[in-house]
């Protein structure tokens, strides 16, 4: 298959000199559009990916982040990544939550899309995390992990039988103290112009419904009015004759009662009974032994269902992202522990799977299925991703974690440590924050693990503090951001052993509000232009 990628955007950049070119990152069947003007000063750098050294870096590879649907469009984004960048990243939008639905049906056509046209272009993927504490199958989860159904026995709370009741408990809210009489032969209370609450004083559930039944009649037909902690329920007709009259109502508050109230209507009315009952909530919340069952089959269910559409083509994954939390950390504790939830919508995994078993477990399911479905598992490489690891306490928490879960059986081969970082106008914060990149560098190049850096983004943070937009950053701050960028490009070539190097992974592309991007976004037509930090990527990637 013939393929151009022509210095594609490629030729971005930014100043006035421009060219069109009709036939660029041509693949046979179609061309990405719009096409991009190659401007100077830029215009004679050839992709980035192209200035790495393979030979004095064989493991060296440069990723891009995007969206799937960015991807699947096949123009800027496109083009740029597959021309520029060895493989492509796609964040949560290849994870659990873009791809599952509440019901567990799971979406994979635009995955198998994507794979397909990668397969063509002979591009590679770094799978996204198979397991995270966000960009998950939320509502699938919640479905799986709902209460369990029980049989419940009906319960009667409140039972008022005036035909032998001696004095009325109710609430008078206006009008006389209700009397007790005898009508048609049966003993009642009778009222006149009364509003009174009967059936008053027991706990009502918010969440449940309530059966009331009241049995009453008036001297002539008229209505009442109803009222159920503190919710109206509209009006009931009576008539001169005894009737029982039946509702359901919603429980609201913490009290319980039936407020009656004749409308309009001066005449009496007589009641002999009320009675409010319920069912209780029929559900009980999973057992601890239930739960596990139902994690680990979602997670079996979700690696199974995801590497059979890989069918063996991804060999690269992220297995967990962002475990660690930094607030766990106390006077007695020697480690950060891990994130958990406190939102009872919100399911961890390793809330269920425990701490110590929440990597191995993932592992376990996803190599299985990954050679279930015609993978080679010796080529599978399984990254545990990690952001903030220039934090010391934070990395040293994270070695921990990383030592047992292999212990457990995790067998983890790389770290991808995401790196969304700052450059600070400041020379003695940005000193101090350049030697943290520095450190955190040795302290990854220790572990002997294959590192890569993700979401390699850097902002621009001017003397006061402030963050500088896109917008308004000048060539000169442009510049030095650009600067910063080659320089922990270069430190990391320099201190990561280069048989463990597995490469750097942009985190945006283009400029966002911040000026993150290889490329800028012209205002009116939309193009990439190639910014300071494109050809500083290729200095740096070049030894320069």
């Amino acid at each position: 298959m013939k393929k151009i990628f022509r210095n594609s955007l490629l030729m971005l950049a930014t100043a006035t000199f421009a060219v069109s070119c009709a036939d660029y990152n041509e693949l046979d069947h179609f061309t990405a559009q719009p096409d991009p003007e190659f401007k100077e000063p830029y215009k004679e750098l050839d992709p980035v990916k192209s200035y790495i050294d393979r030979e004095k870096y064989p493991n060296m590879t440069l990723g891009a982040t995007l969206r799937v649907a960015d991807f699947n469009k096949q123009e800027l984004a496109h083009a740029a990544a597959i021309t520029n960048f060895d493989n492509l990243s796609f964040g949560t939008t290849l994870m659990s939550g873009a791809i599952v639905n509440a019901k567990g049906v799971m979406n994979f056509l635009d995955f198998k899309d994507l794979l397909d046209h990668v397969d063509e272009l002979g591009a590679e993927v770094f799978g996204s995390p198979i397991a995270a504490n966000t960009g998950q199958a939320d509502d699938w989860l919640n479905t799986l992990t709902a209460p369990v159904k029980v049989p419940v026995d009906y319960i009667q709370d409140v039972k008022l039988d005036f035909t032998k009741a001696e004095t009325f408990e109710g609430t008078v809210k206006s009008g006389s103290q209700p009397t007790f009489t005898t009508v048609d032969g049966i003993r009642c209370i009778e009222t006149k112009k009364t509003k009174f609450n009967i059936a008053e004083g027991f706990e009502v559930d918010p969440t449940l419904d309530y059966d009331v039944t009241i049995k009453v009649k008036a001297a002539a037909a008229t209505s009442l009015s109803l009222e159920f902690a503190g919710t109206a329920y509209g009006k009931i007709n009576i008539t001169d004759k005894w009737k029982e009259y039946s509702f359901t109502v919603k429980g609201k508050d913490t009290a319980g009662y039936l407020y009656c109230d004749p409308l309009r209507y001066s005449g009496n009315v007589y009641y002999s009974s009320v009675k409010i009952g319920h069912y209780p909530d029929n559900h009980r919340p999973q057992t601890q032994e239930e739960m596990n069952d139902t994690i680990r089959y979602a997670l079996k269910t979700w690696c199974d269902g995801l590497m059979k559409i890989n069918a063996g083509r991804i060999t690269l994954f992220d297995l967990i992202e962002d475990a660690i939390d930094v607030k766990t950390m106390t006077p007695d504790s020697l480690h950060y522990g891990l994130k958990t939830s406190d939102d009872p919508k919100k399911i961890y995994w390793q809330d269920v799977l425990g701490a110590e078993n929440y990597a191995p477990v993932v592992a376990k399911y996803t190599r299985d299925a990954f050679e279930k479905y015609g993978g080679n598992v010796s080529d599978l490489k399984l990254f545990i991703s990690e952001s903030d690891l220039e934090n010391q306490d934070k990395f040293d928490s994270f070695k921990y974690w990383l030592d047992v879960w292999d212990n457990n059986g995790a067998n983890i081969q790389g770290i991808s440590a995401k790196l969304n970082i700052s450059y600070y106008e400041d020379p003695a914060k940005q000193s101090a924050k350049q030697a943290e990149v520095d450190k955190m560098l040795e302290n990854l190049a220790s572990t002997g693990k294959l590192i890569r850096l993700a979401n390699f983004d850097i902002k621009y943070t001017d003397i006061d503090g402030a963050n500088v937009l896109s917008q308004n950053i000048t060539e000169e701050q442009r510049q030095k951001l650009a600067d910063y960028y080659g320089y922990i490009l270069k430190s990391y070539m320099a201190k990561i052993p280069a048989d463990k190097q597995a490469g750097i992974c942009k985190g945006n592309l283009a400029d966002t509000s911040d000026p993150v991007g290889l490329w800028s976004v012209d205002t009116k037509s939309k193009d990439w232009i190639r910014t300071a930090t494109y050809k500083a990527f290729c200095d740096a990637l070049g030894g320069k």
